[in-house]
Order: structure tokens, then sequence, then C-alpha cells
């Protein structure tokens, strides 16, 4: 995304995702446990839809300590995250990038998935959620468990060269960047989403940036950054998934960006019902059948629960 309105919702435009997605419950906040009525209402919806498309956000991943972008109006709670445009147009960009990424990826690297994570496996293993779309580029869900996962923004365990194809592993890449930074490993910032950090680093000119040991190419994250479109073979098979569907599940996303909102627009179209597990507002509110505003871990594992005992 390149400015702070809302993505467009003409699905002719670029999706504009981030190298993750916006989403809120990036800090702590007080615990909403879900209510009876709330657990039933969605025990109740799963039953009646027994196949669910399942779409996750960046609200699935903050009990596993990895910051998201928006706050619970679904505005952003620090600066934007960096363009494909910006990244590619300047050096200096991406050094910034690079710096703040030595910093913030080993965080995301040591996260372990959490009871949202697990319990969606539960619910896959059990035949509810025959594929798994995710806005996230943590890997923590199939760190949990979930076999069809459909990663529409990417991994960041990966880095691609741009200019010979060649991937190479971001924790090889990392070991690369503290090798020739030393100067960096002492330096603290507070983590951001996705393995970033808020770095403001007097010498980032000095700051070398890593190259592809195979052309001495540009090296980009294998993400999907905001202003980048998601590649037209995920938002298929994504699509096709939505198809054979019987109701669409949102956890953990407040759906801001238009990579993930498509998929209720979708819905809606197909007669489709969408329930939601989010604290917070999302673009979608006026398309649910369902809003359930509680924290996700608690939330799904009480519904795995619910419907093991079935």
């Amino acid at each position: 995304m390149t400015d702070l309105q809302l993505p467009p919702t003409d699905p002719q435009q670029p999706d504009s995702p981030s190298g993750s997605r916006g989403d809120p419950q990036a800090d702590p906040q007080p615990r909403r446990q879900p209510d009876s009525h709330s657990l039933d209402d969605l025990h109740r919806f799963v039953q009646r839809h027994p196949r669910l498309f399942v779409l996750t956000g960046a609200g699935i991943s903050t009990d596993s300590g990895i910051p998201g972008y928006r706050d619970d109006n679904g505005a952003w709670k620090r600066s934007p995250p960096i363009t494909l445009q910006e990244f590619l147009g300047t050096q200096a960009m991406r050094q910034r990038y690079w710096a703040r990424s030595m910093v913030g990826w080993p965080l995301v690297a040591r996260a372990q998935p959490n009871a949202a994570h697990v319990a969606l496996a539960r619910l896959e293993a059990a035949g509810h959620v025959p594929t798994l779309v995710t806005q996230n580029v943590d890997g923590l869900h199939q760190r949990a468990g979930s076999r069809d996962v459909i990663e529409l923004h990417g991994g960041i365990d990966g880095v691609i060269c741009l200019d010979c194809g060649t991937e190479h592993a971001r924790a090889t890449i990392q070991q690369t960047l503290e090798a020739d930074n030393p100067a960096l490993l002492d330096v603290t910032a507070e983590a951001a989403a996705d393995g970033d950090a808020h770095l403001e680093w007097h010498d980032l000119g000095g700051f070398r940036v890593p190259a592809c040991t195979n052309c001495g190419g540009l090296l980009k994250p294998a993400v999907v950054f905001f202003g980048e479109n998601v590649p037209k073979t995920r938002v298929d098979a994504a699509a096709a998934a939505l198809e054979a569907a019987d109701a669409v599940l949102v956890a953990g996303s407040s759906l801001m960006v238009y990579s993930g909102y498509r998929f209720c627009v979708w819905a809606q179209r197909q007669g489709k019902p969408i329930a939601a597990i989010n604290l917070g507002r999302t673009r979608a509110d006026p398309l649910l059948s369902l809003k359930v505003a509680a924290p996700c871990g608690d939330t799904l594992s009480a519904l795995a629960g619910r419907l093991a005992s079935d």
C-alpha cells in the first residue's frame, strides 16, 4: 500500500499488500475472553458449514510475540512498511530495509506456534479446514501442523535474487549480514511486524547490503511488499479453495488490504456466509454473518474442543 487510505476495492487494481499484512492486535491488550453465547454461535456456524475457507492475518500470531501493523480501528500503529518501489528505487532504502531486518528478523525466527495455530491444525485434521489461506509470512501454521497452506504474501524465511532467480535461506543471509555489519550486532531496537525493527541507525551509509552469492545480483525477501501484486497462481489456488468451501472464517485480520478482503467480497457474491474472530474493526464487517470479538487462541481452541466432542 502506498498511502494511508484503504486499498482499492476494484479487483483490477493492485493488491497492494504488505510484506505480510496490516492487521490489529500488535501490542498486548486486556484479554477479552469469548463469551459462551459467541462460542455457541460459532460452534453452530461450523456445524452448519463444516468445510471452512479459513483466512488468517497478523492477529493470529501476536500471541507468538510477532507484532502487527494496525490498531483495533484498522489504522497504522506506526509508520507504514517499505514499498516495492522504494526498495528497488535506491541503495539507501535497501540499506535501511536490510539493517532493520538484520535486527528484527531473529524475533520471527525464534517465534513458536501458539494456541490459535495449533487449533487450526486440529480443525484441518478433523476435516473442517481443507485449505488454509494466510496473509502471514511467518510459517507458524505449517510448524503447528497445518499441511495445506496458501501463503498469499510468501514466506519471510526465503530470499530470492531478482537477477538470476537463485533462492537463498534467510538464515544464511542473516549470517552474511552479521559478518558484514558487526557494528550493528550490539544495537537494539523495538520489534516491528514480520521481522522488521524500529531502527534509526546513525551509520546506515556504511551498511553492507547482501548480494547473491551466485551472480552478485539484487536480493529481495521472498515476500510480497506493499505496491506489489500477489502472484496469480496463489490467488487462483485460493479462489478454488473458496469455491469448494461452505463458508468463510476470518481469524485475526482487519482485512484492510485488498489481497485478503477480496475473498470476503467473492464469498458474498457466491452466497457463502462469513464469520470473523478479531479484536477490532474489519473492513468486511458489513458482510459478516457472525463476529466474535475475542482472542483467536482462546476462541479457536474452544471451538476445536467443542467440535471434537460432537
